[in-house]
Formats: C-alpha cells, sequence, structure tokens
C-alpha cells in the first residue's frame, strides 16, 4: 500500500507540486509533439504558435467545466469565482479548450491537422501522463475504499482510511499507452490513426476508473443520469476513434493531406 503523503507539505512558497507536474506534462508534450513533426518531415512552426493559444484555452474551458459541470455548487462562494481559472480545472475540460483552439487556428492558418495527428498523440499522451502524477501528488482524485495493493492510504479522517487513488491510476494508463504508440510508430502500423487509437484506448481505461470515484465524501464530482461528465467525454472519445480507424487511410511522413483534413479532434 502506497504511504498519504499531505500535499500541503510539499509546497514552496507558492509552489504547488500539482503545477509543477501540469507544466512539465505541458513542456514535455510540447517538445515531443515538435520533434515527431520534424521528423516525419513537417514544419514545426504550426505547432510553436498553437501551443500557447492551446495551453490558454485549455486552462480556461478546464476551468469553467470544471465550475460550472462537476462542482456547480462552488459558485455560491462568489460569481469572481469564475475568472479564478487556477482554482479547479476538469483535465476533459482542457482537452475540450485545446480542440476548440485546435479548430479555430489550424483553419485560419489554413493547415491540415490531419497531417500533425500521429505527433499530437506521441506528445499528448506522455505529457498527459506526467500532468496526472501531479493529480497523484495532490491526491485530489480519491476513490472508492480498498485493500487493493496500489492503493492510497488515505488518513482516516476525513477520508476514512485506504482508498483507490484515480490519478495514479491514469498516469499509468496513459505511459501505457504512451509505449503502445510509440511500438506503432517504430513498425509503422497504423500510421495517421495514432491519435484514434489513443483516444479509444484512454476512453476505455477512463470510463472504468470513472467508475471507482469515491461517492461518500463530502467534495465529490456530479453525476448526470448516474455517469460523471468525463465519462461522457469518454463516449465522444470513442465515436471519435473509430470514426477514424474506419475512414482514414494511412499517408507518407510529410504527404500533404486534403485541405478540409480533420481538424477537430481529441487530445
Amino acid at each position: 500500500m502506497i504511504p498519504y503523503v499531505d500535499p500541503h507539505s510539499l509546497k514552496i512558497g507558492p509552489i504547488e507540486p500539482f503545477g509543477v507536474f501540469v507544466a512539465l506534462g505541458i513542456f514535455l508534450a510540447a517538445r515531443i509533439v515538435v520533434n515527431q513533426s520534424a521528423r516525419q518531415g513537417l514544419d514545426p512552426n504550426p505547432i510553436h504558435d498553437y501551443s500557447p493559444w492551446g495551453v490558454g484555452a485549455g486552462v480556461v474551458s478546464g476551468h469553467l467545466v470544471h465550475l460550472l459541470f462537476y462542482h456547480p455548487e462552488e459558485l455560491n462562494k462568489s460569481p469572481f469565482q469564475i475568472l479564478r481559472v487556477w482554482d479547479g480545472l476538469s483535465s476533459f475540460g482542457g482537452l475540450l479548450g485545446g480542440i476548440i483552439a485546435a479548430v479555430i487556428y489550424f483553419r485560419l492558418r489554413k493547415v491540415s491537422f490531419s497531417k500533425y495527428a500521429d505527433a499530437f498523440a506521441l506528445g499528448v499522451a506522455p505529457g498527459w501522463g506526467v500532468a496526472r502524477i501531479g493529480c497523484f501528488v495532490a491526491h485530489d482524485h480519491p476513490g472508492l475504499r480498498t485493500d487493493f495493493f496500489l492503493a492510497v492510504n488515505y488518513p482516516v479522517v476525513p477520508y476514512g482510511g485506504p482508498r483507490h487513488d484515480l490519478g495514479l491510476y491514469d498516469a499509468i494508463l496513459l505511459f501505457a499507452i504512451t509505449g503502445l504508440l510509440f511500438a506503432l510508430r517504430k513498425s509503422g502500423k497504423l500510421q495517421n490513426r495514432l491519435l484514434n487509437v489513443l483516444a479509444i484506448i484512454y476512453a476505455f481505461g477512463r470510463f472504468f476508473f470513472d467508475t471507482m470515484r469515491a461517492t461518500d465524501l463530502n467534495y465529490v464530482d456530479a453525476r448526470y443520469f448516474g455517469l460523471t461528465p468525463a465519462q461522457y467525454g469518454c463516449i465522444l472519445l470513442v465515436v471519435y476513434g473509430i470514426w477514424g480507424l474506419a475512414t482514414k487511410r494511412a499517408t507518407q511522413p510529410g504527404a500533404t493531406a486534403p485541405s478540409g483534413g480533420s481538424v477537430g479532434t481529441a487530445r
């Protein structure tokens, strides 16, 4: 069983470990996407230019989804809570913001996103995994009580003892997917469809993990017809992934995709 470490004890002044891991994850994802784009013979400049817009949109959208769908009760604190974008983030909300930013940015630049899709998959999976380590360190995704060997020994007050830590499970899943994606890239299989593979595998894993989210604590995720907002997002990811695998064709590195290529993608 994994010992519980109070995340507040790891703070250095105003710097919290969660924020550090999120920043490291974003940096890692951006570097890998740029490197993989260059490796495919693509111009990496669109990625450089898109990155700040994607991050900014992801933070804002992540906060809004957290506030409006996961914990709308927080609006009772103050109407200005909606402006505190650093106070509560949803990963699926961040995903939504990144998608919207990508749709707008790549269309305005008249660049086909589909050419960069594999590079995005190879960067987003490990970057998201590193960010999820931040969730694990913060212990902000407690699950059901358990004696599983990977459980975290949460304090009895207020958690009631050992529980699943879904931030840890999510990170493990994403790193495993990363290994698979790089193996597929090396073998040349499913070229131009790695983002669809990422969407499907992650969606099934995340949907399952959300069935283990705590329901017996004071601060738990909202559910709509028995499902969390993320689980509805997972359903959309599976639809996107299956559609992509069924309709996309492999392309040679650096080959030009049709100008009307798929832009709205799950990342």
